[in-house]
């Protein structure tokens, strides 16, 4: 803060000393903001990773069974018994933590599906093919759900980077500033009634010997 920002007066030094509270009960709401978030961080953190855990796992034993059907049908066969591809829809539907819109998922397309759904025919698809494409579909379906979890850490995380890094802006930078100017400002102000009681003792005492 700049030295000129408060004007060099009683009503400014008022002014800047009000400046100074509302500096102040920002940081503490900041501080208490940050709190909350640290809370609700350490309280989302283990649904996340206990679903991040059983993607990574399902991850694993689907890329299992794929690398079996390739090793039973080949590539080229795989893209076959692929088709058709199709879209899969979510509904959201939006809340706030903390002041955070998290989403979650209100509604999906199914996921799994029977044999005769994805229009093969299950003589001619095989085993290590079906059982492949039902793993796949777990894994989707897996993924859909941590969505939302993970998605709520990263935006605490996010939210409580920028909370911490408000509070040491006010508590490091502009709290000090504005302290330092106000205790700048009132030593002049009390240098100025200093100097205005000596000249006014001045010049009573000349009044005074002029009697």
């Amino acid at each position: 803060m700049s030295g000129r920002s408060i004007p060099p007066t009683r009503s400014g030094l008022v002014r800047a000393s009000a400046q100074l509270g509302r500096v102040r009960k920002g940081r503490e709401l900041l501080d208490r903001k940050r709190e909350a978030l640290i809370t609700e961080l350490f309280r989302s953190a283990r649904p996340a990773l206990d679903a991040r855990q059983r993607v990574e796992e399902r991850a694993a034993e689907a890329y299992r069974v794929l690398l079996e059907a390739l090793a039973s049908h080949g590539e080229a066969s795989l893209r076959v018994y692929s088709w058709p591809h199709r879209d899969v829809e979510l509904e959201l539907e939006h809340h706030q933590v903390w002041g955070i819109t998290v989403p979650s998922v209100t509604s999906h397309t199914p996921i799994r599906r029977t044999l005769t759904s994805r229009g093969t025919a299950a003589p001619a698809v095989g085993l290590a093919a079906a059982q492949t494409a039902a793993e796949f579909e777990r894994l989707v379906e897996l993924v859909i759900e941590a969505l939302p979890k993970e998605q709520l850490v990263r935006r605490l995380g996010a939210a409580l980077r920028k909370a911490t890094r408000q509070v040491n802006t006010l508590q490091l930078r502009v709290e000090p500033a504005l302290t330092t100017e106000l205790s700048a400002l009132k030593r002049m102000l009390e240098e100025r009634e200093r100097d205005e009681r000596s000249r006014l003792r001045h010049v009573l005492r000349k009044r005074e010997r002029q009697r």
